[in-house]
């Protein structure tokens, strides 16, 4: 395992409409359960388990998802991710995702809390065939520290890049230092205390349907700001300002209940654990 406090590889295929576990490894403060189907759509839904409960000083973990053609699978996690505190070295954790032609990913994982003191960098690499799908969505609360003070912790980076034919598509990078940046203000979170990020990319978005998006989220409201914007390639991102973690996963809830709708007929399943 080399230098690594916890690594997961996941191969998955599609066997006569059914995705199913070609090969699954794991070791170290990383585990995964077994799979769940919560209906006939043949789409298996795995979620990750981090034993030790947190990422501590130095902890470096690392995550292979492959999925083959037509393959389709759901990705969560037990709980939120908690960094504690970091006084000597940043905790880090890298994933690369291969897509195939056809394949279909939704990787939600809980909410990120840094603790005071806290150093977390994560990297997420992306490799899809142009017919392949992927939904992902992230969330950044204020942490947590004994005192209540918001936003104590040293640093949250997170970076996604995302590659169709070995070309850069597109590039996420967010950098928080709250020791240096005014957190709470004008190009930051302007006054909120949480973030959300969602990346969406399938050959069925549309100008129209962030139109029809754009028409289901109430922009009036002070409960939160959202903002949608296309990507170079067929996909949009969004970005949701809110002082809960549940007002962002209810936003998160209505766009993923749309794309199931319009797109595949669909309805959603929950997978929250609460």
């Amino acid at each position: 395992m080399g230098d690594w406090t916890g690594v997961l590889h996941l191969n998955a295929e599609d066997r006569k409409g059914k995705t199913v576990a070609k090969n699954v490894f794991f070791q170290g403060a990383f585990k995964v359960m077994r799979p769940i189907y919560h209906d006939n759509s043949g789409r298996a839904c795995y979620y990750l388990l981090n034993p030790g409960g947190g990422y501590l000083d130095g902890d470096r973990y690392q995550m292979k998802i492959s999925l083959a053609e037509n393959a389709k699978l759901t990705l969560t996690t037990q709980g939120a991710t908690k960094v504690y505190k970091t006084p000597k070295q940043f905790a880090y954790q890298e994933s690369e995702i291969i897509l195939q032609a056809g394949s279909y990913l939704e990787y939600f994982p809980d909410p990120l809390i840094a603790y005071q003191n806290a150093h977390f960098k994560q990297k997420n690499v992306i490799r899809m065939d142009p017919s392949a799908s992927l939904l992902y969505s992230e969330i950044i609360t204020p942490g947590w520290s004994p005192e209540g003070e918001r936003f104590s912790y040293k640093t949250v980076q997170l970076q996604n890049e995302i590659y169709m034919d070995e070309e850069l598509v597109a590039y996420d990078h967010l950098k928080l230092i709250p020791s240096t940046q005014k957190i709470g203000g004008l190009g930051f979170m302007e006054g909120f205390t949480h973030l959300g990020s969602m990346i969406i990319v399938d050959q069925q978005v549309s100008s129209s349907f962030l139109d029809h998006l754009y028409s289901k989220l109430d922009r009036e409201t002070s409960d939160y700001k959202v903002g949608l914007s296309m990507l170079p390639v067929p996909g949009f991102t969004v970005r949701v300002f809110a002082n809960s973690t549940q007002v962002i996963e209810q936003i998160f809830s209505e766009i993923h209940r749309s794309i199931c709708h319009e797109w595949f007929q669909t309805k959603p399943y929950s997978l929250r654990k609460y």
